[in-house]
């Protein structure tokens, strides 16, 4: 075995999420780096070239497309002796709706904050249902921009962050998130930096990689509220992970799609 291929597999084995393996979710986070598009497509091929050093065996690759395609997310159509595999409209509007979360390098904090208070139910746990407002208790919600029109049935303030308390903290960035932020730090720090100087990996390895990746960072930023710093606790790492992560998709440029499926 060749030192790329020991850097590999080494790889796999830091960057596999050690909380989520969901093959179906793999699938998703691969979709939506590699072949967002309308016109993308991945065979069945290269999809198991893909996932299967993951430790993934091909029937949890069928199931998983089974339930994409019952969920509506993936459509699969046959091509020639081999099948073909695409986001539906459905899929592609899901992904692209997180995509600038995910792969923003440098998020603008925003400066403006008004705080709603309500006294349960009504348009606040609507408001609750949209990205843009983070829950701060059982009866008020922390937006930032402008006020929404239909807030009549609520008390409305416009707010700079005086202090922020240890249990308002918590909430923000409970102790898992924290754990799996740090954890994708050290990983794709300790692969980046034992990479043997020249490495000429297959298109298939560089979307494995990518693809292990870019499933953890997402699980780790849609969950990381674009708050000013103060709001975060001492231990959290989120600046630090987020470009840790992009120096090591930076030398893992995507692959393109006709060398991902030519067969082999």
């Amino acid at each position: 075995m060749t030192a790329q291929d020991q850097w590999f597999d080494s790889a796999i084995t830091r960057l596999a999420d050690p909380q989520n393996q969901r093959v179906w979710s793999i699938i998703v986070s691969l979709f939506g780096d590699l072949a967002q598009g309308p016109d993308d497509r991945i065979s069945g091929a290269a999809l198991t070239r893909i996932i299967q050093p993951m430790h993934v065996k091909p029937e949890a690759i069928r199931v998983a497309l089974h339930r994409l395609r019952k969920d509506g997310w993936i459509d699969s159509a046959r091509s020639g002796r081999s099948s073909e595999h695409h986001l539906t409209e459905f899929g592609r509007v899901q992904s692209a709706a997180v995509t600038p979360r995910i792969y923003d390098r440098a998020p603008k904090v925003p400066q403006n904050w008004h705080l709603l208070m309500s006294e349960g139910g009504g348009s606040l746990e609507d408001l609750l249902l949209t990205e843009s407002y983070i829950s701060i208790g059982r009866s008020a919600a922390l937006g930032s921009g402008n006020v929404p029109s239909n807030c009549d049935d609520m008390v409305v303030f416009d707010v700079n962050a005086r202090n922020v308390p240890d249990w308002l903290k918590s909430r923000l960035c409970p102790s898992d998130l924290i754990a799996a932020c740090c954890c994708l730090a050290d990983a794709v720090k300790e692969v980046r930096s034992t990479k043997p100087g020249e490495v000429d990996l297959t298109a298939a390895q560089i979307a494995t990689l990518r693809t292990l990746i870019v499933h953890r960072w997402r699980r780790v930023v849609l969950r990381n509220p674009d708050l000013p710093p103060m709001f975060f606790p001492d231990d959290w790492r989120g600046p630090d992970c987020r470009d840790a992560v992009f120096a090591l998709l930076d030398i893992l440029p995507k692959p393109d799609l006709g060398a991902l499926n030519a067969p082999i």
